[in-house]
C-alpha cells in the first residue's frame, strides 16, 4: 500500500482515527513527493510538523527512481494531470502497491493501478 499525501494529513487530524489505525496495521509507503509535500508545506504549526516528522521517521519512504520518472512521464503523456499525481501513481505503479487516496477520481483513468478510499469502502478498486 502506497499513502497518498492527502491520507497522511488526515491522518493527523484527531477526527480520522481509522486512519491511524490503517496505518498501524499495514505500515504502508510513501513516496518522497509526499515527504516534501506534507513537511514542506509552509503553514503547518509545531504539533503538526513534530507529528508528521515522527511519522517519516517510521514510514518507508519510497525514492523518486529513474523507474518512477519514466512511468509519471507515461501518464502524463496520456492525459492532463498534476507532477505531484503522476509521481506518486508512478511509484504505486512501479512498486505494484494499492493507492491509498481519498481523490480516487484523479487516479480512475489509469489501467493497473488499484485504489482504495478509506473513506468509502475496505476493497481495492481495480481499474
Amino acid at each position: 500500500m502506497l499513502l497518498d499525501s492527502n491520507i497522511i494529513i488526515y491522518s493527523a487530524q484527531p477526527e480520522y482515527p481509522q486512519l491511524r489505525d490503517l496505518i498501524a496495521e499495514y505500515t504502508p509507503a510513501v513516496s518522497a513527493l509526499s515527504y516534501l509535500e506534507v513537511l514542506g508545506y509552509h503553514l503547518l504549526t509545531e504539533q503538526q510538523r513534530q507529528y508528521f516528522e515522527e511519522f517519516f521517521q517510521v514510514a518507508q519512504v519510497l525514492p523518486i527512481s529513474q523507474d518512477v520518472l519514466n512511468q509519471a512521464v507515461i501518464l502524463r503523456q496520456q492525459r492532463r494531470m498534476t507532477l505531484g499525481d503522476a509521481i506518486i501513481a508512478g511509484t504505486a505503479l512501479v512498486h505494484g502497491l494499492i493507492l491509498i487516496t481519498r481523490n480516487i477520481d484523479d487516479f480512475r483513468w489509469i489501467a493497473q493501478l488499484e485504489l482504495l478510499n478509506p473513506f468509502e469502502n475496505d476493497e481495492p478498486e481495480v481499474v
